[in-house]
Parts: structure tokens; sequence; C-alpha cells
């Protein structure tokens, strides 16, 4: 029966459970995600119980999907903020042109420029 699950109501404070702690508290400090990968990895080294085995197999593998989940979401921010730099450089050259024209039109009747402080046209 030592293999066995517990069946009790109690909160079970075992390997697993620690390392899904670590985990969870990453949101507060980072570090403790690289604490629980490595309890995972010594931890699945060193003899326990059978049902253990899926948990550290479970833990070591969400940490390294995390990091590539990660590094997906870094290269998407910064493709993405490419693309938009790309976007706004239009926008930008019509913004430019408006103010031009804006300023032209009102040196042709001899009038001065209104609203001079603001950042749109």
């Amino acid at each position: 029966m030592a293999n066995e699950p517990a069946t009790t109501n109690d909160f079970q404070m075992n390997r697993p459970t620690i390392i899904s702690l670590l985990y969870i508290g990453s949101f507060l400090a980072g570090i403790t995600t690289i604490i629980a990968v490595i309890l995972a990895y010594v931890w699945n080294g060193e003899s326990h119980a059978s049902w253990e085995d899926s948990h550290y197999r479970y833990h070591i593998r969400t940490f390294w999907m995390g990091m590539v989940w990660t590094a997906v979401a870094v290269v998407g921010s910064i493709v993405t903020l490419f693309l938009l730099a790309w976007l706004l450089f239009p926008l930008v050259a019509v913004w430019f042109v408006a103010r031009a024209a804006k300023s032209l039109m009102a040196a042709q009747r001899n009038e001065p420029v209104r609203n001079v402080e603001t950042w749109f046209v």
C-alpha cells in the first residue's frame, strides 16, 4: 500500500505538490520555477513511489514547454512590434503631410496656424 496514492482528505505535502506550489509561486518570484525543475530532475533520479513518475515527467515537460511558449511569445511580440512599426510609418507620413498642408494653407491666407501646441493636425 506504500505505492498507492493517499485517499485522505488531508492536504498532502509530497514532492510533486512542492514542485507544483513552486511553479505557482513563480508568478510572485520567477526563480522558483528554476528551483522546481531542478528538484523535479533530482527527485526523479531518486527512489520514489511509482505514482510520482508521471508527476516528475509532467513537471519537467511543463518547464520546457513553458520555455518554448515564452520564446514564441517574445518572438511574436518583437515581430508584432516590427509589423506595427511598418504600419505606423505611413500613418506618420500622412500626419506629417497634413500638418505641412495645414501650415501651407494658413500661410497662403496670411493667417497664423491655429492650435500650434497640438500633437494632432
